[in-house]
């Protein structure tokens, strides 16, 4: 942060036009370039961006242009993390999707509009940080809701049932353990297709659960009404938004590395 801090000062367009403009001076007046008549502009120069980089008012600046550049990424983000999820989802998702694009859009606006209150300047920022989270969840979700819907759970237990019930008639005791091994099979892929199953419970439960919360912020936020209570909040829902992202994501790739 001090490094780039540093390399703000040395390269502020006052800096440089003075350092400019005294070297032009220095050597018009002494007829040659050399250290001596470098001299007095160089230091110039590095007064000024000393000065700069030890300034408050600079320090602000710079801080909130580089929040300013945040929030702008985060937000380009946002569009191309949806432009890509949105051909996961089905009627119903791709409307709340666009629901929560328009919040954001309208909080980044309300932003805009008085963007030198740190107040809303860092609500906006956790705000996208959380509507990127809701989109990976979204995707995560539309993808795995896909692939279970594709699975025929009843051809499965009815499988589960017809070979349970030949058990009692099959006296041919390797026929029977493989009979058993495979009515054990099939159990397990029940079981992970019901923990799948409520995976997508609390994806769309919190899901619903962000985009409210998102709604209510574009609201308070649009009538001037953030606090810091309102950032905490927001930043409560996003650590446990990612912690959620971050289970399903390492619990998926268990998964796969089983098959």
């Amino acid at each position: 942060m001090k490094f780039k801090l540093l390399l703000s000062a040395l390269t502020s367009f006052r800096n440089l036009g003075i350092f400019i403009l005294l070297m032009f001076v220095s050597v018009n007046l002494t007829g040659r370039m050399d250290y001596i008549t470098l001299g007095l502009p160089i230091l110039c120069y590095l007064g000024l961006s000393l000065q700069s980089f030890t300034s408050k008012k600079f320090q602000d600046n710079f801080i909130h242009n580089s929040k300013k550049k945040l929030i702008k990424n985060l937000n380009e983000t946002c569009i191309k993390l949806a432009a890509d999820t949105k051909r996961y989802t089905n009627a119903a998702y791709y409307k709340k999707l666009c629901s929560i694009l328009q919040d954001k859009s309208e909080i980044v606006q309300a932003y805009h509009k008085d963007e030198f209150n740190y107040l809303k300047e860092r609500i906006t920022e956790q705000t996208l940080n959380l509507v990127i989270t809701y989109i990976k969840l979204l995707r995560n979700f539309c993808k795995r809701s896909r692939d279970l819907n594709l699975k025929d759970v009843n051809h499965i237990m009815e499988r589960v049932n017809q070979n349970t019930r030949k058990l009692n008639f099959i006296t041919d005791q390797n026929v029977l353990e493989d009979l058993k091994r495979t009515i054990e099979l099939d159990e397990k892929i029940l079981a992970r297709m019901k923990e799948e199953k409520q995976d997508l419970e609390r994806i769309d439960t919190k899901l619903d659960y962000i985009s409210s919360t998102v709604n209510m912020f574009k609201h308070q936020i649009g009538h001037s009404l953030e606090s810091e209570e309102m950032l905490e909040k927001i930043e409560n829902t996003l650590n446990e938004a990612m912690a959620l992202e971050t289970v399903l994501d390492q619990r998926q790739r268990r998964k796969n590395s089983a098959y």
